[in-house]
């Protein structure tokens, strides 16, 4: 039985389901979890056996700090501990900030900010007792340089951002590296919102000339999860060239 162990928050699609695909493929063991059971999140289940993964799925809110101790702690019991932890989980909002709500903004800031805390502080404790693990948080370019109607979302990845460099040095000691990957524009559903005409004005400020893939995102993931344990604290940018 494989031993290696993933566990990778809001798996149900684009990047995050990317990433477990790609480690199921290695044949490793496949921690995910959504917010609800979704056909996506069975479509997934069925992607990681049929690759050659075995998983175990949580059905919860990782911005709720139950939920998201529930998953950590049930993962390990599953699978052990983990050597790699990746906080995907995320939604975005698109809007002026007047119009906001503060129900609206306190739902983004706990699922894209919050959970990257309430999961982390489970999952340390593991890796100092294994003197190993190494953490990796999604974020966005937008948590790098803002953008207009998503002051929200760009702030949240701004916190994740900090947040990385800051438990980066707090566990460098211990030999366990914190790192993040800034994704820039991605063909996920998280861009479905856009027009085609949208979509082309978009995609033509980028030199690459297109969307990443989220399989460019996954492939980046592992090489950061194989990077030398010396490198830490790094907000590494995948976008085309674009900002």
């Amino acid at each position: 039985m494989n031993t290696h162990h993933i566990i990778i928050t809001g798996a149900s699609r684009g990047i995050g389901q990317a990433i477990a695909l790609l480690y199921a493929s290695m044949g490793w063991n496949i921690s995910i979890c959504c917010r609800h059971k979704s056909p996506d999140m069975e479509h997934t289940k069925a992607q990681i056996t049929a690759a050659g993964g075995q998983y175990f799925a949580f059905y919860g809110d990782m911005g709720n700090p139950e939920d998201a101790e529930a998953f950590v702690t049930k993962s390990v019991q599953t699978f052990g501990i983990p050597e790699i932890f990746v906080n995907n989980a995320g939604i975005s909002h698109i809007g002026l900030l007047q119009d906001m709500t503060p129900q609206q903004w306190d739902d983004l800031l706990h699922t894209n900010l919050s959970s990257v805390f309430y999961t982390s502080r489970i999952i340390i404790p593991y890796f100092l007792q294994e003197k190993h693990g190494r953490i990796i948080n999604i974020s966005s370019v937008w948590g790098n340089v803002g953008a207009s109607t998503e002051a929200a979302y760009s702030a949240s990845k701004g916190g994740v951002n900090a947040l990385t460099k800051a438990l980066a040095k707090e566990l460098a000691p211990s030999g366990i590296p914190v790192n993040a990957v800034a994704c820039g524009m991605i063909d996920t559903s998280m861009n479905a919102f856009l027009d085609p005409d949208e979509l082309s004005a978009l995609t033509e400020e980028i030199p690459a000339g297109r969307a990443g893939t989220p399989e460019e995102a996954a492939a980046l993931v592992r090489q950061v999860a194989e990077a030398p344990e010396y490198m830490t604290g790094q907000i590494i940018t995948l976008d085309g060239g674009w900002i």
